[in-house]
Parts: structure tokens; sequence; C-alpha cells
């Protein structure tokens, strides 16, 4: 008995040990080797990008979030958000699970995954282009497309330098401020394509109404 099983108890005792090894290496020593080579050379994104405000993080640069009005009914699930005129609006977003939060719900993160012959699909585009072109008082003709579609991941905090510009003069309107001056503090967050030709130029609108909210 002995001759035949002891093979198979060192195997096991073998891969025991190469368990615990991994275990340790992969799951504890790698690990704290990450955090703490991101927390030395970059803290500021190892820790989310974080926004403060006062001291205290209000916001993350990576996610998007809702720039809107209070409930009038805050009990009621199903009442939609109303975009808050004094503040520049993101993307549509898709990430909302449906339980009061509204989208840029980051426990939601997803995209609608309807395609663009979906006849659906079609009519919310266009409904959505007009309430942006009424809520912006501009033409439907002018808002730029990424003011109607949602991005992949519902999250998405970057808009297009052309729907920031669409939207400083209701911000100037809204906030009596000179549109001229909004308009500069969109040019100033507008940000340039990663290396110089990948992607688009675009601008965080989570940055810039950060910044808005530090105007006297």
């Amino acid at each position: 008995m002995r001759t035949i099983h002891s093979p198979l108890l060192r195997q096991h005792l073998a891969a025991l040990r190469l368990l615990l090894v991994l275990t340790v290496l992969t799951g504890i020593a790698y690990p704290l080797a990450v955090t703490g080579i991101a927390e030395t050379v970059f803290p500021h994104r190892a820790n989310g990008s974080p926004l403060p405000a006062h001291g205290t993080p209000v916001a993350s640069r990576l996610i998007g979030q809702n720039f809107s009005l209070s409930k009038q009914h805050p009990a009621d699930p199903h009442e939609a958000l109303r975009p808050d005129p004094r503040w520049f609006q993101p993307r549509p977003s898709a990430a909302d699970a449906g339980k009061g939060a509204g989208p840029y719900d980051p426990t939601a993160s997803n995209a609608s995954n309807l395609g663009p012959n979906d006849a659906g699909l079609t009519r919310t585009v266009r409904a959505r282009r007009l309430a942006v072109a009424a809520f912006d008082r501009v033409p439907p003709a002018s808002v730029p497309v990424d003011a109607v579609t949602a991005s992949g991941s519902g999250l998405d905090p970057d808009i297009s330098p052309a729907y920031a510009y669409e939207q400083a003069g209701r911000v100037a309107g809204a906030r009596g401020l000179a549109p001229a001056a909004v308009r500069g503090l969109v040019a100033g967050h507008v940000q340039g394509r990663f290396l110089g030709f990948l992607g688009q130029e675009r601008v965080n609108v989570v940055e810039l109404n950060h910044a808005l909210a530090r105007r006297p």
C-alpha cells in the first residue's frame, strides 16, 4: 500500500506547495507591489482621479455624472431627471439601473445595444435632438451627434468641443456670465488627440463643470 500511494501523496504535497507559493506571489506580493508602485508614481490616478472641492472628493475625472435639477417628487423612481441649465450637460447614458439614480449609474454600466437601423433608437435620437435644440436654443440641424447618442459604457465623461461650445450660450445666460468668458473656459478644457493622431478632440464635462463652479 505504501509503495502505491507514496508517489500520489508526493504529487499532492508538491501541488499544495506550488499552490501556496503562487498564492503568496500572485495573490499577495504582486498586488502589493503594483499598488505600492502606483501610489508612489501616480497616486492621483491610482485613487480614481478624484476631483476635490474644499478638500473633499466630489467626483471622478473618469466617470460622467448627472447635472440635473432636483426631482419634484423624490420618492418617484420613474420621474425623469431634468437637466440643469446652469451646467454643461454630458451625452446621454444608457447606464440606468431604474432605481431612481438615473443615467450615469456606475452600478449599471452598459450600452443600449441598439443598432442604427432600430426604429426605436431612431425615434429616440430624433426626440433627443429636438429636446437638446430647444434646451440650448439652437437649430436642430446643428446639434452634434454625441448630444443624442450614448457611449458604449454609459459612463463616458467626455463630449465633443462642438457640443461644449453649443452649450456655452445657455450656461452663460443661466449664470449671468459673459458668453465670451464661458467659451474661453471651454477652450481651456479642450483636450487634443492622444499622441496627436489617435481619437478625437474632447472636453471632459466633469472637469469643465468643476472649473465653472470655482468661478467667482
